[in-house]
């Protein structure tokens, strides 16, 4: 019979390269699940992975299982460093997503390095990773998988959405869990801020001090992918196709190009927030410190915009993909069909046990 509470590390690299997200967390299940984070941090990534990990698109795939290698070796430091930091015990797992190298569902194919089976031996616990393979083995997108988490952790808001590198929403319809990519976040605007030598555009400052250049904007509007029916998902080279290209052919200063990007992702978000009236809209995520990002959304929607304590913001898929690590050690489904388009619900993941 399983056990009702967990102690879990849940750990997030996401393709925004914030860092490595990293929250220990005990999970209860009542008549619902019950969630508490009792650490929480991120660690920035060193300047060489950072542009490793930038750059991991453009390796083949023998070039990929080196890096992966190193790449482990290093989520493992980060790992270990964590729990003695935090002087963590009795901890059950460790639930790592790693960082996704190539995501081509449409190909059968996605990476994410960092969950080789040495990770259990070098962190010296369970180990519960590679959470999208199993997935895109079974005809889905291998993404999101965060809505199984929102589902059951968060299921009292009408929306989740999160905006880090990408926006993803998550919702009920019909009776059935549904969740997308909605558009490229992050991983569009701090490309373009770094030519100002910034990290970020803070508060969405720069942003606000631009003129929107409307034929950009058309065509952002007007890409291919916006006209898609879910499932669908998105990733680094789609952006570096579609979007990237786009932007540099009309030569705009920066704060143009981030007013005119951000008005974008306003107008995509509010398509999708206003498909139901009078909703409750439960925003985490790096881009809601975009504060003008969210008065262009609150522009464009009636809808209850809800950004919850800091803590949730930040660490809410690193938070989930623990989840997802304990309902795989419980054999439970983590991946939902009707989000991923998979032939069926699954428990995926893959489980290394510690080795006494």
């Amino acid at each position: 019979m399983a056990k009702n509470k967990y102690n879990v590390v849940g750990v997030m690299s996401g393709t925004s390269l914030d860092g490595i997200d990293l929250v220990y967390v005990t999970f209860e299940k009542g008549k619902q699940w019950e969630f508490d984070i009792v650490k929480a941090e991120t660690v920035a990534y060193p300047k060489h992975w950072e542009e490793h990990l930038r750059g991991l698109v453009s390796n083949s795939l023998k070039e990929l299982k080196v890096i992966d290698v190193e790449y482990t070796k290093y989520l493992a430091e980060v790992i270990r460093n964590f729990i003695l930091k935090h002087d963590l015990k009795n901890i059950d797992a460790v639930c790592s997503h790693g960082h996704t190298a190539l995501h081509q569902p449409e190909n059968k194919l996605t990476y994410q390095i960092g969950n080789l089976p040495e990770l259990a031996k070098l962190c010296d616990q369970n180990v519960v990773c590679d959470f999208r393979i199993q997935d895109v083995e079974y005809g889905g997108q291998g993404a999101p998988l965060v809505p199984i988490g929102d589902k059951l952790l968060f299921g009292g808001y009408d929306f989740c959405l999160n905006l880090g590198g990408f926006a993803n929403i998550s919702t009920d319809i019909e009776e059935q869990r549904i969740a997308y990519d909605i558009c490229p976040v992050n991983i569009v605007l701090n490309h373009y801020v770094k030519h100002l030598g910034l990290a970020y555009d803070d508060s969405g400052k720069i942003a606000a001090s631009g003129i929107v250049h409307k034929e950009l904007l058309s065509q952002l509007n007007d890409l291919g992918f916006y006209k898609e029916s879910y499932p669908k998902s998105l990733g680094l080279e789609w952006v570096k196709t579609n979007v990237f290209p786009l932007i540099d052919h009309f030569k705009l200063v920066t704060q143009d190009i981030l007013k005119t990007f951000v008005e974008h992702i306003a107008a995509q978000l509010a398509t999708e927030i206003n498909k139901k009236e009078a909703a409750s809209v439960y925003i985490t995520g790096g881009g809601v410190y975009n504060v003008y990002l969210i008065e262009r959304l609150k522009h464009y929607t009636k809808n209850t915009i809800i950004i919850p304590e800091n803590t949730i913001v930040e660490f809410k898929e690193a938070l989930i993909f623990g989840f997802l690590g304990v309902l795989k050690l419980r054999d439970e489904n983590n991946c939902l069909s009707s989000v991923t388009g998979a032939i069926n619900d699954h428990s995926s993941g893959k489980i290394y046990l510690q080795q006494k």
